[in-house]
C-alpha cells in the first residue's frame, strides 16, 4: 500500500472541488441546478492497488475499475449476467467458440468512438508478457492466449475480429461459463491512447469519469453523462479509505457516508437502534473448515464425517456468528443454480460421531491441530467453539494462531490438519464452487485446501465446465455437491449473510452478492435530503 500523497487532477478537479467539501462535511441532501442528487460517499478498508484493469487482483481495485471501466459482459447485484459493451452474444453448439457483438454508439471518456479492435487491443495488454502482477487467468481459456502470455507467440489466434463492431473467442476447449470471465475487471476495455502513467490516470467507458486520488485519504469520481447505460443518478461519488470498522461506523452515523458493513460486535445494537436502515443478502462466501484428506485420520471419510456430526453448528452460528449465515449442506451456496435446498446439513450427533470414530479405528480419538487467522477475532472464536465440542468426542484439537500470510501458505503447502477460513466468489457460478474448491488440478494453492481427490469427481466437474444447456449444467452441479459433501472433506459450517446499513437519506443502493456487481449509476440522495 502507498503511504505517500499523490494528487491527481483533470479539467473537472475545479468544477468538483467545492462540492468535495461538502461530501466531506457528510452534506448528503444537496442537489444541483439541474436537480441531481449530490454526495455519494463509499469507501474502501485499504487502497486500491491501481486504476488499471490489467493490475486488478484485490477488490479495492476491481471495485474501482468497475466504476471506470466496462467489460463485454457484467454483473448486476444479485449476480445476474447482463449485457456490457457487448448487447448481444452466441456460442455454437460445443461452446468453443463465441461472438460478441458490440452496442453502437459507445464512446471513451475521452471522446474515443469504441470499436472491436480496442477490445482485442484491450486483451493483449494483459496477456503481454511486459505486464507483471495481473490475474490474467480469466483469458486463458482463449486459444492461444497462454503462449502470449509466456512470449512465445506474437498473437493470440483464439481472438478475431469481425470488423469494428463484433469480436470472437474460440477456446482451447468448451466452457460454459466463458461470458462470466469476461465480465471480471482484468477483461475490462481501455482507450486505445494508453499513457504510462495508467493505473493513476485511467480513460474507459464507465459510469464514472476519474477525478482525483489523495492514496490512503479518497479517490474521487464525476458521473459520465454520456454513458451508454444511462448517466448515473448521482452527480459525483467519493470513496474514502477507512481501515477501522468502527471508524466507519461512526462516520456513518456522522453522515458522512452513504453505506456501511455492520461490524460483527455491534450486530444487535443495530438491529435494535437502527432496523430500518439494515439490508441483509446471503453472500456467496462459505465459512468452512478444510480437513486435509491426506494426513492421519483425516484420510478416512468416515473420521471426516464424526467430525462434521460433532461440532454444534447452529449453536455456534447463533452465538458466536450473530446468526449473520445460513447453515450450509454443500459447497455450493443456496441463491445459486445447482445447489440442492433438499439436502439437510450433517446433524449434531455425538453419538453418531462417536460410533463413526470406532469404526474407523479411533475409539479413543486422536489429536489434530486447527490453524486460524490471528488477527479474525471472529473466526478464533469459532475455532475455540469448535475445539471444546471436539474435546467431547475425545479428538483432542491444538489451536495455532498464525499471521494471514503465514496461515495461508501454510494450507496452500498442506502442513495443516485443518484451518477455518472462507472462499469469496470471483463470479456467481457453481462452477466457482467446484472447480476450484474440489478438481484435483487445483489442490494447494488453486483452492483446494481440502487435497480432495477423486476422479469422478474430477470427470463430473469437466462435463459440467462443458455443458452448454443451463439446467443440464445445474443437474451436474447438484450431483457432483452430494458426491463431495458425502465425503465430507470440509467441516461444513455456514454461508455468510451480509448486513448492511443504508443511509436514510440515501435510496438505490443494494448489496452485491459479487464485488463488482455494484456500479452506484442508480443510487441518489432522496428528494429534499
Amino acid at each position: 500500500m502507498l503511504r505517500h500523497l499523490f494528487r491527481t487532477v483533470n479539467l473537472f478537479d475545479t468544477a468538483k472541488s467545492a462540492l468535495f467539501l461538502c461530501i466531506l462535511a457528510g452534506c448528503h441532501g444537496q442537489s444541483g441546478a439541474g436537480g441531481g442528487a449530490r454526495g455519494l460517499v463509499y469507501y474502501e478498508t485499504y487502497d486500491p492497488r491501481s486504476l488499471d484493469p490489467a493490475l486488478s487482483t484485490d477488490v479495492p481495485t476491481g471495485e474501482m475499475i468497475t466504476l471506470l471501466f466496462d467489460g463485454l459482459t457484467q454483473f448486476n447485484a444479485d449476480g445476474q449476467l447482463l449485457p456490457g459493451l457487448s448487447d448481444r452474444w452466441t456460442a455454437d453448439r460445443t461452446g468453443q467458440r463465441y461472438v460478441f457483438h458490440l452496442r453502437s454508439g459507445v464512446t471513451f471518456h475521452d471522446g474515443r468512438p469504441l470499436v472491436a479492435a480496442d477490445v482485442k487491443r484491450s486483451l493483449l495488454r494483459v496477456l503481454s508478457p511486459g505486464t507483471r502482477g495481473g490475474r490474467v487467468w480469466p483469458l486463458l481459456p482463449i486459444a492461444g492466449a497462454q503462449d502470449y502470455a509466456d512470449g512465445r507467440a506474437r498473437d493470440v489466434t483464439g481472438i478475431a475480429v469481425l470488423g469494428d463492431t463484433a469480436i470472437a473467442f474460440t477456446l482451447t476447449e468448451p466452457l460454459a461459463v466463458f461470458p462470466k470471465f469476461l465480465a471480471m475487471p482484468v477483461a475490462s476495455v481501455v482507450s486505445p491512447a494508453v499513457p504510462a502513467d495508467f493505473g493513476q490516470h485511467p480513460v474507459g467507458t464507465g459510469p464514472w469519469r476519474f477525478v482525483a486520488w489523495e492514496h490512503d485519504d479518497y479517490l474521487r469520481f464525476a458521473r459520465n453523462p454520456s454513458y451508454w447505460g444511462g448517466a448515473p443518478l448521482g452527480e459525483s461519488l467519493t470513496v474514502r479509505i477507512i481501515p477501522e470498522a468502527l471508524t466507519r461506523a461512526a462516520e456513518f452515523l456522522a453522515g458522512r457516508i452513504s453505506v456501511v458493513e455492520i461490524p460483527f460486535g455491534e450486530t444487535k445494537k443495530w438491529e435494535q437502534e437502527h432496523p430500518d436502515w439494515l439490508k441483509r443478502k446471503p453472500a456467496l462466501r462459505p465459512i468452512y473448515v478444510p480437513l486435509n484428506n491426506r494426513r492421519g485420520a483425516l484420510r478416512d471419510p468416515r473420521v471426516r464425517q464424526a467430525i462434521n456430526h460433532a461440532v454444534n453448528v447452529p449453536e455456534i452460528l447463533r452465538t458466536v456468528w450473530n446468526g449473520r449465515g445460513d447453515l450450509a449442506a454443500g459447497s455450493i451456496p443456496p441463491t445459486l443454480g445447482g445447489s440442492d435446498p433438499s439436502r439437510r446439513p450433517y446433524s449434531y450427533d455425538t453419538t453418531e460421531a462417536r460410533r463413526l470414530l470406532r469404526v474407523a479405528g479411533y475409539p479413543n480419538g486422536f489429536s489434530l491441530q486447527l490453524w486460524r487467522s490471528g488477527t479474525n477475532v471472529e473466526m478464533g472464536r469459532v475455532a475455540q467453539a469448535i475445539q471444546a465440542q471436539l474435546a467431547a468426542v475425545g479428538i483432542q484439537v491444538e489451536i495455532v494462531s498464525r499471521d494471514a500470510s503465514s496461515m495461508r501458505e501454510a494450507v496452500r503447502k498442506g502442513d495443516t490438519d485443518m484451518a477455518i477460513t472462507d472462499w469469496w466468489a470471483d463470479y456467481p457460478d457453481a462452477d466457482n464452487f467446484l472447480y476450484p474448491l474440489f478438481h484435483s488440478a487445483s489442490v494447494g494453492p488453486g483452492g483446494n485446501y481440502a487435497f480432495y481427490r477423486d476422479r469422478v469427481t474430477d470427470s463430473l466437474i469437466m462435463v459440467a465446465r462443458r455443458t452448454v444447456g443451463q439446467s443440464a449444467r445445474e443437474a451436474l452441479y447438484r450431483r457432483i455437491d452430494t458426491r463431495v459433501y458425502d465425503a465430507a472433506p470440509w467441516l461444513y459450517l455456514w454461508f455468510a449473510v451480509d448486513l448492511w446499513a443504508e443511509h436514510p437519506s440515501i435510496e438505490g443502493w443494494d448489496i452485491p452478492v459479487v464485488f463488482n456487481g455494484q456500479r452506484w449509476t442508480k443510487v441518489r440522495v432522496k428528494a429534499g435530503r
